[in-house]
């Protein structure tokens, strides 16, 4: 399957404005051959804490615009969005499906560094589906700091699929991590980062495809770009079959 990265800049709460960007690089990661494109977090307004001011009830602008871009480009889109709920919005990432439905994955860690668990409510679940034969995990940005919700679905995924906005300042974490999940899980990290800059941030891009070996097929720099690769679930049969280090877990000496 090919996979498509849309990097971006984001206009700064400003919805139509980034549904225009977005649409315009969805149809060129169609033209590409692309199956599956991932969006950068909240890339409908940017990682803004006025969480209550720019969350949307689910079904709208928002979800409705991937719903129909998904549909009218025969396209699988993920993205993450703030979307409205009780007691908190959360910061929820949506995989739309070319038939027009779409799946909801919570994003699990809220990042309290920048005071984003005050505004929004994190989730409490791992979602995996399958996408024309790759079974695809989706997390959003901080999640990549914690390896237990990875380990949980390696076995179920072939593809862990992130969608962040990961301030420059710690852009090494961002480009380290992306291989340690990959290489520990013996499976495709794809991670989509924005660029440019909002909410007093600087954005790197860095968005990168990481094979199951820790090889670097695709990586971007700060600047706008569709990035394509391709992804093969036979390939993380294949690693897992001649480095079976997944089956060697002692998940009951694992305790204190």
């Amino acid at each position: 399957m090919r996979l498509a990265l849309v990097q971006m800049d984001l206009a700064w709460e400003d919805v139509a404005e980034n549904h225009r960007r977005a649409r315009q690089r969805l149809e060129e990661a169609r033209a590409r051959g692309a199956r599956l494109a991932l969006l950068p977090e909240m890339f409908c307004t940017g990682f803004s804490m006025e969480s209550e001011k720019i969350a949307q009830a689910p079904g709208g602008p928002s979800e409705a615009f991937l719903r129909g871009a998904a549909r009218e480009l025969g396209l699988w889109v993920l993205a993450s969005i703030p979307e409205a709920g009780a007691p908190k919005p959360r910061n929820m990432a949506l995989l739309a499906a070319p038939d027009g439905s779409v799946e909801r994955y919570a994003k699990i860690h809220p990042f309290t560094f920048g005071g984003e668990h005050r505004v929004y409510t994190g989730g409490d679940r791992v979602v995996t589906t399958a996408v024309e034969g790759v079974r695809v995990t989706p997390f959003v940005c901080y999640d990549l700091r914690f390896p237990e919700p990875f380990r949980l679905a390696a076995e179920e995924t072939d593809l862990f699929a992130l969608v962040a906005n990961w301030p420059d300042a710690r852009r090494e974490h961002w480009r380290t991590l992306l291989r340690a999940r990959a290489i520990e899980n013996l499976c495709y990290v794809a991670g989509v980062n924005r660029v440019g800059e909002g909410g007093g941030l600087r954005y790197a891009g860095d968005s990168a495809v990481i094979s199951p070996w820790g090889e670097v097929l695709a990586e971007g720099d700060a600047s706008d770009a569709v990035l394509v690769a391709d992804v093969d679930p036979a390939a993380v049969r294949d690693a897992r079959a001649r480095f079976p280090a997944l089956s060697d877990r002692r998940p009951e000496a694992y305790r204190r």
